[in-house]
């Protein structure tokens, strides 16, 4: 356990930033399989803007991994372009 008042701090601290990014990856993935799942070319198109956003949002924010951010990006964008 930890002793100093500063350590105290930073398990909080560390806490509330695990929360806040577990919710934020967790609504990335789900908006990704959404996306992924998609059949309708049109209806893909309209969602993908949403998900690049978020997608680059938590990479500014270190949620997830820049690279991570970009190679999701190019695999849903081939998703798309397969779609009839």
């Amino acid at each position: 356990m930890a002793n100093h008042k500063s350590s105290m701090k930073r398990i909080r601290q560390t806490k509330t930033r695990t929360l806040h990014n577990r919710y934020y990856a967790k609504t990335m993935r789900n908006a990704v399989r959404k996306l992924r799942a998609m059949t309708d070319k049109e209806e893909a198109i309209k969602l993908y803007p949403s998900v690049q956003k978020m997608l680059d949002k938590l990479a500014k924010t270190n949620v997830i991994h820049k690279n991570k951010a970009a190679n999701l990006k190019s695999s849903l964008c081939k998703h798309i372009n397969k779609l009839g």
